[in-house]
Parts: C-alpha cells; structure tokens; sequence
C-alpha cells in the first residue's frame, strides 16, 4: 500500500512538471500569436514618404517606419530665441486613420520634441536651420506612446523654403537696383538734364548687380514658425501604437 503510495505520488508529480513545461514554453507561442500580423492597411501617403504601411495586430496598429503625417505648433519657435535641449510641443490637428478607415491617432494628441541643435544663418546665403528630434506622442485621455521621428525635409532641418530666400534677394536686387536708378538719374542731371535716360540705363544695371551680389553673400534667413504653423515628420522607426476604438 505504502508502494502504491509512492508511486502515485511519482506520477502525479511527473504530470504537474509536465504540465508546467507546457505552460512555460507554451507562453511565449501564446504572446507570439497575439502580435501576429492579421491584417496590413495603408496611411494616405504624403510626399517625402518612404512607406505608406500599418500593420494590424490583435492588440496594436503598427506604424511603419518611412510614413508621414502633419502635426502644428502649439506655440511659435523663432531660430535666434531657442537652444538645444529645449523642449518644443505640437498638436495633431485633424484625426489621422488608414485608407481602409482604422483610427490611428485622435485630433488632439501632443506630440513632443527636444531641439538637438541650432545652426544660425551663415554668409552666401544659408539659412538658419533647427534640428529636432521627436520623442512621444501623448493621447487625449493622458497616455502616451514612444515615437522616433524628425522633420520631413531633405536635410532632417526645419529652415525657411527656397521662396522666401529668393524674394530676399529679389527684394535686394530691386532695392539696389532703385538706389543705383536715383544715383545714375541724380548723375544725369549734373551736366544736362537731357541725360535723363543715360542715367537710367546706367545706374539701374549697376544698382541691381550690387544688389544681386550683397542678397547672396550676406547671411540667409532666421526660422520663424508660427504658432499653427503645420509641418510634416517622417518615422525613423516603426510606431506602435495601442487600438482605439473609431469616433
């Protein structure tokens, strides 16, 4: 009896440490299959954009790495009043969801950034240019998700467009250029009023290559970003964020 006893006693331990082994190497396949891949959608892919997928999983929407999406300044940011180490703070302005309709971020979330450096303008014309990196984002209700991303810019900087450093220096050619007119006209008139015209067709050439010359090599544009002011972000890895339910 005593026998039997032991051997009960040897076998059930036999299957409670079989049972546990299963559960043990079990778990791990369980989690696995919970974050597999159940459907892929797509983001509405703006320019600049190297991928345009959101993988679905049982628990999370993935968003790949190389999607764009717009955000606003909460407040403006003026290149020559800010440093590194500052922190910078935007707003989703609208709700972003997937072609096929999944909610991914609501209007309202925050995202936040830290400015990693400040270039000032330089001479020949380079602008000033912010470099920021994006931390987080910050839900609505008060949770938050990591997030690696930065400017969508060809240099990873946030700096004036081309459009404004061009009317800077149209704005220096024809503002030369109007000085050098009133000199050639004022230099006309010194020996006949009649030069009138000569004045003109030298003084005006003469005015606009100075000014053409100084827009170039004075130092370009500060950033000026106003508050609302909309810029784009790329991902720089895979943004995992929690399912909510669509409004």
């Amino acid at each position: 009896m005593q026998l039997f006893k032991k051997e009960l006693a040897h076998t059930f331990m036999q299957k409670l440490f079989a049972a546990s082994l299963i559960l043990l190497l079990g778990a791990p396949s369980f989690a696995a299959a919970s974050n597999d891949i159940i459907a892929q959608e797509h983001m509405f892919k703006e320019k600049g954009a190297t991928s345009d997928i959101v993988n679905i999983t049982n628990t999370n929407n993935i968003v790949t790495k190389g999607n764009v999406f717009q955000i606003i300044f909460d407040s403006k940011l003026w290149s020559e009043k800010v440093k590194a180490g500052e922190r910078v703070n935007f707003s989703v302005p609208e709700s972003i969801y997937t072609q096929e309709g999944t909610l991914l971020i609501p209007s309202g979330s925050k995202v936040v950034a830290t400015i990693l450096k400040v270039q000032k303008p330089k001479v020949f014309n380079k602008n000033a240019r912010v470099y920021l990196n994006f931390e987080c984002i910050i839900f609505p209700d008060g949770s938050a998700m990591v997030m690696e991303a930065k400017p969508s810019t060809k240099d990873g900087a946030l700096k004036e467009g081309p459009w404004m450093t061009a009317a800077k220096i149209a704005g220096s050619t024809v503002g030369l250029g109007a000085v050098g007119a009133g000199a050639g006209v004022g230099f006309a008139f010194i020996p006949n009023p009649a030069k009138l015209g000569t004045g003109f067709a030298i003084g005006i050439p003469v005015g606009c290559a100075v000014g053409l010359i100084t827009g170039l090599v004075t130092p370009g544009l500060k950033y000026h970003a106003k508050a609302g002011e909309s810029i784009k972000i790329i991902l720089c890895q895979d943004l995992c964020l929690k399912k909510i339910q669509n409004k």
